[in-house]
């Protein structure tokens, strides 16, 4: 992963935003995780804009700054021209008093280091044999070329970036000056780590706005004219040119913006079909106004431009130009890791996302990937799961789950909140005593159930679960469960036949009944015994008691 972009795992929610809007895709997806390629990416920030959960972070060096200001030596900030749309109202001016109070020795504009560079472009056009020129300003750009076209690296412009021209200078006219380039950009972080020595540290404009308010410092509402002031122009589409005198015979001018543009033109390049051209490239849209840190999500391209345009002069800065060995800038091809599938192993691939023939080839885009062949060949390189395919998981589910309602001994119902019968299974058929569900679908469940339940969970929104019903019209007993489904726009009903278990449940009441009744005839029958038995020796002992009383009286009265 680049040093500059850092990944909150836990955020990473599986969308596939981030490699639907990278251009290289340069974005590996593992444990439902999104993973940045370090040497495929080209920094230009669209998964930092894009990620609906923040799950991207830009490395803030703030501290860094900090410790630089601390040392003592003078620390200068180059500060991107496109500031003056991103602080409406706010000059050069104002922006240097307030970095002076955070701690900064000075601040001074890029667009003079711009004004240097454009100067070396239009040097290199009428003195240097070439076919093809493109600017160098994007850093995003050049990794482009370096990564995916090294076939076209010969055209890219051997001349430093504005951002680092202007430091270079800095470091030239004050004594140890230390360097901190301030702008709008992720991959101006990575410029200037991996050229070391001429820029020391990068902030973006958010990281500033941060740390302008935990400082309690307010930028002042002012800007002042200034003619020689044309470079200002830069950040925007076409500003290259729009300083360039454009007048080296017979080469033609032109500016690009957006990442998939400048691929395009890129491919054409590589092909031999483009010739003569100085070809401005910036990988944002509305170029560097258009960054990705632009207090981000604050897009106004109109706005943004006219706030450049009314600020930049007629003029030239007036500057001294270096030498043309200090201007120079050396470019080499980032070599790719990633190894290509065989046309078998693509087809094997795609035979496990359930693409069997060209036209089950959807392209829908959905994985991040443009067509299924590139998603096939992500997933050979790492870089995808099969998962990541949308209509594969819609087919899994469905086929999973119409295997279970065709194989379910529960009859199953699906209607839609207007009470119409979108989808039953077999089971219910069964039940219902339906041929085929032909006969009902689209109908209104009163058809063939009393609507009083599922009309009673539609509007109030509580399930019935385990109701016992007696369907009078098929001769058969359900426990009926109706719940609300798909945010109360759909209902499931499952009946479950309890007939079977109803009958035997009769069937052993009624035994019960008649247990008990017998029973109680053996109680009676046993109680008329006892009584009668009771009645006869009662009987008995009154004659006997008789006899013995005579019999006591003779013997009393001898």
């Amino acid at each position: 992963m680049p040093n500059c972009l850092t990944l909150k795992k836990s955020n990473c929610k599986n969308c596939y935003k981030c490699i639907r809007h990278c251009p290289v895709k340069s974005i590996r997806f593992s444990g439902n995780q999104a993973h940045i390629i370090g040497n495929e990416c080209i920094l230009c920030g669209h998964c930092f804009v894009v990620c609906p959960q923040n799950a991207k972070e830009i490395v803030d060096e703030t501290e860094k700054v900090r410790v630089l200001i601390q040392s003592g030596d003078p620390v200068v900030v180059s500060l991107a021209p496109s500031f003056v749309a991103n602080y409406e109202g706010v000059g050069i001016e104002s922006m240097r008093e307030a970095l002076k109070k955070l701690g900064f020795y000075d601040a001074e504009e890029t667009a003079l280091g711009a004004t240097m560079v454009k100067r070396e472009y239009e040097r290199i056009l009428k003195e240097e044999e070439r076919d093809i020129v493109i600017s160098s300003c994007c850093h995003s750009i050049n990794l482009l070329i370096q990564k995916v076209f090294p076939r076209a690296l010969p055209y890219l412009a051997d001349v430093l970036s504005p951002m680092q021209a202007h430091c270079e200078d800095i470091k030239r006219r004050i004594p140890n000056a230390r360097t901190v380039f301030i702008g709008p950009c992720v991959a101006k972080k990575d410029e200037v780590e991996y050229y070391e020595g001429i820029v020391d540290a990068c902030l973006t404009f958010e990281e500033l706005t941060n740390w302008l308010k935990k400082e309690n410092i307010e930028l002042k509402k002012e800007m002042r004219e200034d003619s020689h002031s044309l470079a200002r122009f830069f950040p925007t589409t076409g500003g290259i040119l729009k300083t360039m005198a454009k007048d080296a015979p017979g080469f033609t001018y032109m500016a690009l913006d957006g990442v998939e543009n400048c691929i395009a033109a890129l491919k054409e390049i590589e092909q031999g079909r483009i010739h003569h051209c100085f070809i401005e490239m910036s990988a944002c849209v509305g170029s560097c106004a258009g960054g990705p840190v632009m207090e981000k999500y604050g897009r106004s391209p109109v706005r943004d431009y006219l706030a450049v345009s009314k600020y930049a002069g007629d003029k030239d800065f007036d500057i001294e130009q270096p030498e043309i060995r200090e201007m120079r800038k050396h470019f080499e091809p980032i070599e790719q890791r990633a190894g290509i599938p065989s046309e078998t192993e693509i087809r094997e691939i795609l035979r496990e996302m359930g693409k069997f023939k060209p036209s089950q080839e959807l392209n829908c885009g959905s994985c991040g990937y443009d067509s299924c062949r590139e998603k096939a060949i992500a997933i050979y390189q790492g870089k995808a799961e099969i998962s990541m395919c949308l209509p594969y998981l819609m087919e899994k589910a469905e086929s999973f789950s119409d295997t279970i309602a065709r194989n379910s001994p529960n009859g199953i119902l699906m209607l839609n909140d207007r009470m119409e019968v979108q989808q039953i299974n077999p089971a219910a058929l069964k039940i219902l005593n339906l041929r085929s569900d032909s006969a009902v679908l689209g109908d209104q469940v009163v058809r063939i159930l009393d609507p009083t339940p599922f009309l009673k969970v539609r509007n109030t929104g509580t399930g019935i679960f385990h109701e016992r019903t007696y369907l009078a019209e098929y001769g058969c007993t359900v426990e009926q469960t109706i719940v609300p489904a798909e945010d109360g726009r759909m209902l499931l009903c499952i009946m479950r036949d309890v007939s079977r278990e109803e009958e035997a449940r009769r069937q052993k009441e009624e035994i019960s009944r008649q247990t008990v009744e017998v029973a109680d005839k053996v109680v009676d029958k046993q109680m008329r015994i006892v009584q009668e038995i009771a009645s006869l020796l009662g009987e008995t002992a009154a004659e006997t008691k008789i006899a013995l009383s005579k019999l006591k009286e003779s013997i009393t009265n001898e």
